[in-house]
């Protein structure tokens, strides 16, 4: 199941979407990826930020830093990923547990 991306940022030149995509589900956890995208004009840094809808909780995570705070999470590209061409992807991951969801992701790039 993969999500719609999210619509590029509004506000100067530099944006970037994110799209989810659940790679595996399980009973009691799945694991999805994320791909952020840039706009028309390269970026040197992206931020995704999310809501979970019904208390998913991270086991694991890969390619990218993240903080929570309840349920809502913050992911920024770590130092060898930030940097996107105009139009380039990058991908992060992670295993969670709790039923399989597709949370509204934001993006957003310097």
């Amino acid at each position: 199941r993969t999500a719609s991306p999210t619509p590029p940022a509004t506000g100067g030149s530099k944006t970037c979407s994110a799209s989810w995509h659940i790679d595996n589900s399980w009973t009691g956890g799945f694991q999805s990826t994320v791909t952020v995208t840039a706009g028309s004009s390269a970026i040197t840094a992206w931020t995704v930020t999310w809501t979970w809808p019904s208390g998913q909780t991270m086991v694991n995570f890969w390619n990218a830093g993240v903080t929570t705070s309840g349920s809502s999470v913050t992911v920024k590209n770590l130092s060898y990923n930030g940097s996107l061409g105009a139009g380039g992807n990058t991908t992060f991951g992670m295993q969670l547990n709790g039923s399989s969801a597709t949370p509204t992701l934001t993006c957003s790039a310097t």
